[in-house]
């Protein structure tokens, strides 16, 4: 349904603002208080809402955005941890506006959070500021947004032309929202009734985002030159979605193209059974194991309906994290990726061009073959001296985290790594670098092309001289006075030291030393960002120092670590360090998301556990109700076995 030309409030509905004040928000829901933006202040309103928060994992159980929305922000809680929203609590407050501060819809890039809010009735989203990927999903469901100034004037009695809210886009997207949403855009475009307009921007230089788009547009849409705010339609070369995803899209293609439809290029996407494997194990998701087991079915109908790639778990062990398995098998330099995952841009370690988007998203151009997109800004960091013993990629991030993503200088970007030290940063760390780029609120990262991707191709896929030499052809590198909206940065390795995330978001770094004693309960090693074959050699090296000197995990921690694929365990199997494991006392686990989204060991049962991880994110809840560090690999196993969160100095074990 096409949005009305005029937008105005409705008489009897409501307006909801997300304070601060968990209190206040509960008056509004269940006193009858209604509030006003000319009496707020916006330092006022919630700031980094999440999705997780939102819709936590167990409300994504369900398919169906109706019965999603019965749960709308389930995962908001007051100081004594009780739920703010309760069931149906959005749905019965009539409710038609609703209203943040700061960086809406952070987090994964799962669709049910906005989904939420529209089939709760909520009509018009209002925020300082958003995160891309929830912006996007806003858009391809058709749900408008708007400012705390516009919402003034709407509270004040105005109307105003929705060509006001839509004005900011291009113009495909402004096509498609007023359309009403992603499918009924599609359908005017197929039919004739809205033509895509042509690109019109001429040769000029570009950053690595804008060549891969430039070079994968649809035939008609203009020379092969793009800049930033482009309305673009470009080929789609590689997806994937993953069994807490694939329902929904299965779902909307039934419902939109009915059940005989096809999908363009199977061999290219793939279905992965990795998020919810482990969840049977965790206790809170007792009650969901029917759901679950509904969505791992209609995956199962999804990829035999389709064919495409099929990485199903076999004998009850996943083949592997999608990120990490896809980096592993089929993304190739130069290459587009679109996934329903957030940190589809790992991908971009390997010089890809990969963000997350929505189930409707996804839906739509594993049917079409092709995209809709508006050609981003970047920002880049040229990477200068070399890593110091102790420090990690992840301490990079964390340390690019709590300097740009802060002060939201990496919003909306592409985030390009370069220059000299990058020669030093092995690809798995690279994929460290991208992985959480969607931490930082950006569109994407990619990193640069150079011998050590093509020797890591080679060695991991076997690839001959020929292949790398077309891959060669494909890669991308930035032109030398290519625009760079967010500015040009200079990272100097040797000066980044240990850092965490404190509990609560990754945003929020702070240096090991200059961190209180923290004494930890848990430990996890593992995930798409921590889970690959580098990060294993770093657990092992510490593990194996430690072991050695006749240590092991302190006493009243528990140390876990997960593989990221079936290739990684093989690869820590054949240099032994899975006997090193054993001695230190770690528990080690299959394949799998595990922990990081709250399915699996490692998750804490209390409040006061306190666990410090090498996951991407650490929101409220996310991976139990602890307390939850973000931090290296290094860091986590020298953690282990001080008991405490320590920095790893090598040798630091020796002779104890």
């Amino acid at each position: 349904m096409s949005l009305p030309q005029t937008i105005k409030l409705t008489p009897g509905k409501r307006v909801l603002y997300l304070t601060k004040d968990r209190e206040l928000i509960k008056k509004q829901l269940y006193g009858g208080v209604n509030l006003r933006m000319k009496d707020l202040k916006v330092d006022d309103l919630l700031d980094d809402i999440n999705t997780d928060t939102m819709t936590p994992a167990w409300v994504c159980f369900s398919h169906r955005p109706e019965d999603i929305a019965l749960n709308a922000y389930a995962g908001l809680f007051d100081d004594k941890g009780e739920r703010v929203f309760k069931e149906r609590a959005l749905i019965d407050g009539n409710f038609e506006v609703i209203v943040s501060g700061k960086r809406k819809g952070t987090g994964s890039s799962r669709e049910t959070a906005p989904q939420c809010e529209k089939w709760a009735g909520i009509r018009l989203v209002i925020a300082a500021s958003f995160a891309p990927i929830h912006e996007r999903n806003n858009i391809n469901l058709g749900q408008l947004m708007g400012d705390h100034e516009q919402l003034k004037r709407l509270e004040a009695g105005e109307s105003i032309a929705l060509s006001e809210f839509t004005g900011k886009y291009d113009a495909v997207t402004r096509a498609m929202l007023e359309a009403g949403g992603l499918f009924a855009f599609s359908a005017k475009l197929a039919s004739g009734a809205i033509k895509a307009p042509k690109n019109s921007t001429a040769k000029r230089p570009m950053t690595m985002a804008e060549k891969v788009i430039a070079s994968h547009l649809l035939p008609g849409q203009g020379e092969p030159y793009v800049k930033p705010g482009d309305a673009v339609l470009i080929n789609v070369d590689a997806g994937y979605s993953h069994e807490f995803t694939t329902a929904q899209v299965h779902y909307f293609l039934e419902s939109e193209y009915g059940k005989d439809y096809t999908v363009k290029n199977p061999d290219k996407f793939a279905v992965f059974e990795d998020h919810l494997l482990y969840a049977h194990g965790v206790k809170r998701f007792e009650p969901f194991a029917d759901k679950i087991n509904t969505m791992v079915r209609l995956q199962n109908e999804f990829q035999k309906h389709t064919h495409v790639r099929d990485y199903s778990a076999k004998n009850g062990i996943s083949p592997g994290i999608c990120h990490q398995v896809a980096r592993e098998h089929f993304i190739d330099p130069g290459d587009f990726v679109q996934a329903t995952d957030s940190h589809t841009c790992m991908g971009g370690g390997s010089n890809a061009y990969a963000y997350g988007v929505g189930a409707t998203e996804y839906a739509a151009l594993i049917y079409a073959g092709f995209t809709p997109i508006t050609v981003p800004e970047s920002i880049r960091f040229n990477l200068t001296g070399k890593m110091q013993p102790g420090v990690t990629a992840k301490d990079v991030i964390l340390h690019i985290l709590d300097t740009y993503a802060k002060r939201e200088d990496t919003l909306d970007r592409v985030m390009e790594f370069g220059g000299p030290g990058l020669a030093s940063i092995s690809m798995d760390e690279r994929a460290t670098l991208t992985n959480m780029a969607t931490e930082c609120s950006a569109k994407s990262g990619i990193c640069e092309a150079d011998d050590k991707l093509w020797q890591w191709l080679k060695a991991q896929r076997g690839y001959d001289d020929k292949k790398i030499a077309e891959l060669k052809k494909r890669a991308v590198a930035p032109d030398k006075d290519a625009k760079y909206d967010g500015g040009v940065h200079t990272v100097d390795l040797s000066a980044i030291k240990p850092m965490v995330a404190e509990p609560g978001d990754p945003t929020y770094g702070k240096l090991i030393d200059k961190l209180d004693n923290v004494k930890i309960d848990i430990a996890y090693g593992g995930s798409c960002t921590a889970g690959k074959v580098e990060d294993f050699d770093y657990y092992h090296s510490v593990l194996k120092e430690a072991v050695d000197a006749g240590l092991k995990v302190a006493p009243g921690v528990k140390m876990y670590i997960q593989y990221g694929s079936e290739g990684v365990k093989k690869y820590a199997e054949s240099k032994g360090y899975t006997e090193t494991f054993t001695k230190a006392g770690v528990e080690l686990i299959n394949p799998g998301c595990g922990a990081c989204i709250g399915c699996g060991p490692g998750v804490s049962d209390t409040k006061e556990q306190v666990t410090v991880s090498a996951i991407n994110r650490n929101f409220p809840g996310r991976s139990g109700p602890g307390k939850l560090y973000l931090a290296s690999p290094l860091t986590v196993a020298a953690s282990a076995i001080t008991g405490r969160i320590t920095a790893y100095r090598k040798g630091m074990f020796a002779g104890k």
